[in-house]
Order: structure tokens, then sequence, then C-alpha cells
């Protein structure tokens, strides 16, 4: 079999019965709708179909039908990063985002908004928080669908089954009596079970120390299978290409990483792949290391669209039809160890069988004999390393995006009316070289990193002091320490001594001028001490690294009115409330500040004013009529 055919299927069968996307035109109701699954955290070897050790019946089933890639390559182990190079068909140098929290800018064009421009009907149905829409991946979805049960933000996800339930809810949104629409759709189901906490329903918790995870992993097969059958009862599995793809993986103590996001080796960034098109794609596997930049090339390709400017991918056609195709060298990063901790930043490059990391120790290894990344060869084999290293660096000399949005010139406008007066972008750069001198290499930081673990989990459990103390042990020795200082700022805050928590956020925003959770963090102090000047500041600087932050823009409005700028304070709110609508609190917030205003413009005699801003408040919180009729003056606003 030449390498990059399909096992399992002769290639004479290939090239008579696969047909070219160029004989099928994306025109007209016979363009085929697309059905886009992920599921986070997911290594291969949880699935049956790769490994045969955990049943996946729905999996399975769907990888039996088409053309399978078991081992492709994700281009960072973190999720929204991971997604975005999905949507883009780049890596995460060049769109920009380099860690969870981050923004998308408006820049590279997102295969939603292809698809869409195309006459698409766009939806994204998405099961955790680090998806939402704030974060800028919404981009193209005429319907965003992000609701997630209330908590705590780190681990907010919607179980599979309910995010099933909604899309395919929206999918009979869509059909009518007369059958379904014409127009084609794209739908983008993402499931977020398999992320750590592992919590499975009991009757799948498996054995052994990966039983919970592997227990999450079927929990979302049997929704997959839901998912799948739903799409058969309305009839829309006939003419409908599924991509399905993990988004990286897990190491479950690999390297001595428990979860992902920290190193690259491939127990985090190996990744099943596959692609199903009944009809139109012959079933098989391909050995080849796809990657998941390959993913927009591929659909558009597939679907005989033009394809989108300058990608970092490539078309998996030919190997889809059963013919020979060297997929391109696959770039991997984690800039986790220095954003997150300050320590060294991490590259690799897979090609030709090998794998090269660039770290202060950097590290080669042979993936043919060496699968589990054992045994460094970098001093038996530098001919190798060297070469490997000259790709990566070919790869790495074209321009880096900027990790965050350009100015929302709405947001801007709304910040300046608030009397923001803030900079631009950070000077320095925000992600060092892999070879910076003098900073620490990950893989002899795993101790403190494991008692920054302890720590978080403990703030998790609202233990502060405890995990103060534990956060304190690590600045003894690192006093830059990003995380520690992160952590430790928010421990105080929990405690109740904010002003103790100021300087340690403000030296990591000297080291991070950019760091969103920072400067929120930050804001939240100075509010708490009483320093509504510099809150305000602050809650307007976090605005403009995330302006869709709905809950930061309520905050500001909070300390505005505790300022006495009630109108502006409505203003923040207002913009608050429009970024969740459905969120009762903030509806309450902002119908009692308008509320306000409306008694204030009663007092001074501005009768109109006060029947505008009392119409308002009532249409943010209904609730507030009783109140109103209770006031004469009001009363009467309402019965005239």
């Amino acid at each position: 079999m030449p390498r990059g055919g399909l096992h399992g299927v002769p290639l004479a069968a290939l090239a008579f019965v696969v047909l070219s996307p160029a004989a099928q035109p994306a025109r007209g109701p016979a363009r085929p709708d697309v059905l886009l699954i992920s599921v986070d955290t997911l290594r291969p070897d949880a699935l049956g179909w790769v490994a045969g050790r955990n049943p996946t019946p729905a999996l399975d089933a769907l990888a039996k039908e088409g053309v399978r890639f078991p081992a492709a390559v994700s281009p960072v182990p973190l999720t929204l990063p991971s997604h975005v190079s999905i949507m883009t068909g780049l890596v995460p140098r060049r769109h920009g985002v380099r860690d969870n929290g981050q923004v998308l800018g408006a820049g590279p064009p997102t295969l939603a908004e292809a698809l869409r421009a195309n006459g698409y009907a766009t939806a994204a149905f998405i099961g955790g928080f680090p998806l939402r829409a704030p974060f800028g991946l919404d981009r193209g979805f005429d319907h965003y669908d992000d609701a997630l049960p209330p908590g705590e933000d780190a681990w907010r996800e919607r179980p599979a089954p309910e995010t099933t339930a909604a899309a395919l809810s929206w999918l009979r949104s869509r059909t009518t009596s007369a059958g379904p629409a014409r127009a084609p759709f794209f739908l983008f189901v993402h499931y977020y079970d398999a992320h750590d906490p592992y919590t499975p329903p009991a009757r799948l918790l498996g054995a052994g120390p990966r039983g919970a995870y592997d227990g999450e992993v079927r929990f979302v097969d049997e929704s997959v299978g839901e998912l799948r059958r739903g799409l058969h009862d309305l009839r829309l599995d006939r003419n409908l290409l599924t991509i399905f793809l993990g988004d990286h993986g897990e190491a479950l103590g690999q390297h001595g990483e428990e979860t992902h996001g920290f190193f690259v080796y491939d127990a985090t960034v190996v990744v099943p792949l596959l692609f199903h098109f009944p009809g139109r794609l012959v079933p098989g596997a391909s050995p080849e290391p796809a990657r998941l930049v390959d993913v927009v090339p591929t659909v558009l390709d597939i679907l005989g669209l033009g394809p989108l400017p300058s990608l970092d991918g490539v078309s998996l056609v030919p190997i889809l039809k059963g013919r020979r195709q060297d997929v391109p060298p696959a770039y991997i990063e984690s800039q986790q160890p220095w954003l997150g901790y300050g320590w060294a930043p991490l590259a690799a490059v897979r090609a030709e069988g090998s794998k090269l990391i660039v770290a202060p120790r950097p590290e080669l290894f042979d993936l043919r004999t060496d699968p589990g990344e054992r045994t460094n060869e970098i001093e038996r084999r530098p001919d190798v390393a060297r070469r490997l290293l000259g790709v990566l660096r070919g790869i790495e000399g074209g321009a880096t995006a900027r990790p965050r949005p350009p100015p929302d010139p709405e947001v801007v406008e709304r910040l300046r009316a608030l009397g923001y007066a803030g900079g631009g972008a950070s000077a320095q750069p925000s992600v060092p070289s892999a070879a910076a001198a003098g900073l620490a290499d990950p893989k002899d930081r795993l101790a403190q990193k494991q008692v920054l673990a302890e720590a978080d989990a403990l703030l998790l459990a609202h233990d502060a002091a405890a995990a103060l103390a534990k956060l304190d042990s690590v600045l003894a020795t690192e006093r830059d320490n990003r995380l520690a200082l992160l952590r430790s700022g928010a421990a105080l805050v929990e405690l109740g001594r904010p002003r103790e928590a100021i300087p340690r956020l403000k030296r990591l925003l000297s080291l991070d001028p950019d760091h969103a959770e920072a400067r929120y963090e930050l804001a939240d102090a100075l509010t708490r001490a009483g320093d509504r000047r510099r809150a305000i500041v602050e809650w307007q600087e976090t605005l403009r690294l995330q302006p869709r932050r709905a809950v930061a823009w309520s905050n500001l409005g909070a300390v505005l009115a505790q300022s006495g700028r009630t109108a502006d304070a409505a203003a923040a709110l207002a913009r608050a409330h429009a970024l969740e609508p459905t969120d009762t609190i903030l509806a309450e917030n902002l119908g009692a500040v308008r509320y306000d205003l409306a008694v204030q413009a009663v007092r001074e005699g501005r009768l109109d004013q006060a029947r505008e801003w009392l119409e308002e408040a009532l249409a943010a919180d209904p609730a507030l009529r009783e109140a109103a009729m209770r006031d004469a003056r009001l009363g009467a606003l309402l019965t005239q």
C-alpha cells in the first residue's frame, strides 16, 4: 500500500467508487449538510475502533463507515486554541490564540464564515466554558448556543445529553411538514464531558486508574448515538458530511502530567479524526499523521468550495480518495508554561517518523520504535535533530498574530463614554523564544506545578487559607511565578484581605500587562478595598481585553453606581444585559439603576425623562412595577 493510502480497501475500488468533489457542484438543495463533532480531551485509545479496550458503539459504527485517521495531530493541547485552529486551518501562532481565556480577533476567516457565505445555515452547540461566545469562536454562526449551568467558570460544562437535545431541537426547528429546509446546514456540536474532573454516571464507571475517564468517553458516545438517531429520524443523514475529532488528548499521568496543556508529548496532542460521507467516501483507515489544521481545507475541497487564503493546513482529499499524499510536518506548541507560570514555552515538530521538542533541554524521539517517547535520542542522532530544527524554524519564520482582538469600535466608544483613557497593547512581546536564556525547563518544574494544582483544588473547595499557604511556598522560591501570583491574589480576596492582594496582582501585570484574569482580579480587589477610582480603571482595562465579558461590565456598572455615576452605571449594565439577556441578576441590577434614575428625574421635575427611565426599568425587571405603584409620583407616570 503506498504511503498515505487507505488500509482495507483496494485502490482500484477507490478509484471507481469515491466521487471527486468537483463532480458534485456545491449549489442548490443537493449541497450536502455538514456536521462537525468535537470531543474535548479525547485520547484515541479511549475509543473502541482505535484500541478495542473501551467499547464506544456509536463512534465505532461511525468509524466503520468512514475514513479514519487514528493518529491525527493537534497543534496545541488546549481547548480554545485547538478549536480555533480547527475552525481556521491555522496554527496558534498565526491565529493569535495561544491559551484558554484569550480572544479570537476579527482577522482570520473561519469555516463557519466560509460556509455561511455560501448559503449555509450555521449553528453551534457548546458543552464547555472555554468555547463560550465572548472568546470569539462564535464568529460566522447564525446560532451559537453556549448556555451552561451556573457555577465556577473553570468547571462549567453542559452534560452531553443536554448538548445533544439542544442540537436536535434546532434541527427540528428547521424541518416542516414539507420536509427539511432547503438551505444546507453546518452544525458544530462540542462535548466537554471527558475533560477533568471525570464524573461519569456510576453505570459507566470503569475499572482501574483511568476507569472514570473511560466512562466519560462512553457517556459521550451514548449522546453521539442519540444525535445520529435524531438525524436519521429527521431524514437528515442522507446527504451529510460528518467530521469527528478530538481537540487534544489527556496525559493521565504519562511524563508526570495528569491532564493536558503543559507538555507536548503525544499523549496530549495525538487525537482521532474521521470523515464520514456515505456514498461519497469509501471506508478505510490511514496511518498518516493528519493534522487538525487540515480539517478546513479538506471540508471546503469536498464541498467544491474555494480554499481560504494562506492556510497552514492542506486538503486530505487525495488520501480520502486512496491516493498517495505526504502530509506536511505537524507543528505543535504549548505556551502554557510561559503564559501560566513564567517558565520556558515549548515547541515541537513531528516529521519523518521522528519528533523534536525544543526546550532548554531539547528532546528527540523516534516515534516508530518509541511511541511512548521514553528515550531521548538528541545526542545519538544530532543530524536528525538539526534537520527537524530547520523545519521548525521555517514554520516559525512567519508573522505571529497578537493573542487578542483588534479594538471593537462599539466597545471603545462605550468605554470612552464612561471615562476610559487606557492605552493599547503592551510593547513587550507576550511570548519569548523557547530557548530564551534563563527560563526554567518545564520538565524541571513538575514539583512546583503539582503544588500549584493542589492549591487550585483547595481554592475550588473554598479553603483559601490552605491554598494561600501552598501558593506562598512556591513564591518563596519563585517570586515571579505567574500562577502563584494570580491565585494568591484571589485567595487573599476570598479571605477578606484585598489590600494585600493588590501588590501581587500588580506584580503579575508588570510581567504581563495583557493578562486578562489578573486585570479582573485586580479590579475585584480594588473594588472590595473601596478604591473605586482605580477599580473603575481596572474594570475598563479588563473590558479592553475581554470586551464581551458580561460580568465585568456588570461589576463596572456597580462601581460606577456606588460612585454616584448612575447614568454611566446604567450604560455599563445595559451592555452586560445585552451580552447575557437571560441572566436574571443582570436584568435586576439594570432595572434597579434605571429605577433610581427615574426617581432622581422625578425629584428634579424632569417628568418625560423620568417616564422614559421608568419604562426602561420595567422592561429590564417587570417586578419593579409593584414598587413604582407604591410611589405616588412614579405611579402617576404609569397611569397617565
